[in-house]
């Protein structure tokens, strides 16, 4: 493994209450990782796909370790877009933290710890990059993994809904081979109520969120 490999470019660490998926409301703390491949036309992270800090692995596990967290979360931008990514991730296995990685999908999973959870999106086509999803990860989410759809309209909920029935994510869920389907609206673009209705006419096993952290700090504010 090459020194460059076993760097990362960082756009913030920091402290704050996770906001989204079945760790919602949980004290966590953010490496978030610089750069994504991806154009997601609702992106709220976009400060992330430029500049940050070359970082060395013990480096961002020392930043990490100021903080009193037990639960870390990789995120980006695309944090698997870095190769040493992974290495990360074992990392802070290894220090005793549980490890969340928020993925776009669109990046092979396979090779992270099967000890980490795994939040990986499918995009739904009001993203504008829904040609990017790697369906082959679906092979690689295990009974602590989630899928998270983000829904900017009613063309997006139809996809997801499909998408859940056509690729039997709905059993997976039942059956307990995958841990939840999370179903966010994009800020701002779906009425709540509207998304609520359509989730509970189909019946399907999803957990509808919304980002918790732009409730209480407002959807202006990064770094949370």
């Amino acid at each position: 493994m090459t020194p460059t490999e076993r760097t990362v470019q960082v756009t913030e660490i920091f402290h704050s209450i996770q906001g989204e998926s079945t760790w919602a409301g949980v004290p966590c703390t953010f490496v978030r990782l610089t750069g994504c491949p991806l154009r997601c036309v609702w992106c709220d992270t976009a400060y992330a796909f430029h500049g940050g800090e070359r970082m060395t692995l013990d480096e961002v596990l020392t930043r990490v370790a100021a903080h009193p967290a037990d639960v870390v979360e990789i995120t980006g931008g695309e944090p698997l877009a870095h190769p040493a990514a992974y290495e990360l991730a074992d990392r802070l296995l290894a220090a005793g933290y549980t490890v969340l990685v928020e993925t776009s999908g669109a990046i092979d999973v396979a090779p992270l710890d099967p000890r980490v959870h795994k939040i990986m999106d499918l995009k739904c086509p009001g993203s504008g990059e829904s040609h990017r999803n790697l369906w082959e990860n679906l092979q690689h989410l295990t009974a602590r993994d989630e899928v998270k759809f983000v829904v900017k309209d009613r063309a997006d909920y139809e996809w997801l809904r499909a998408t859940i029935r056509e690729r039997g994510l709905d059993r997976r869920v039942r059956e307990g081979s995958l841990r939840a389907l999370l179903v966010s609206p994009v800020w701002g673009e779906v009425d709540l109520e509207d998304l609520a209705s359509w989730v509970l006419a189909d019946a399907l096993p999803v957990r509808y969120q919304v980002q918790m952290h732009k409730l209480i700090w407002g959807p202006e504010r990064t770094g949370v």
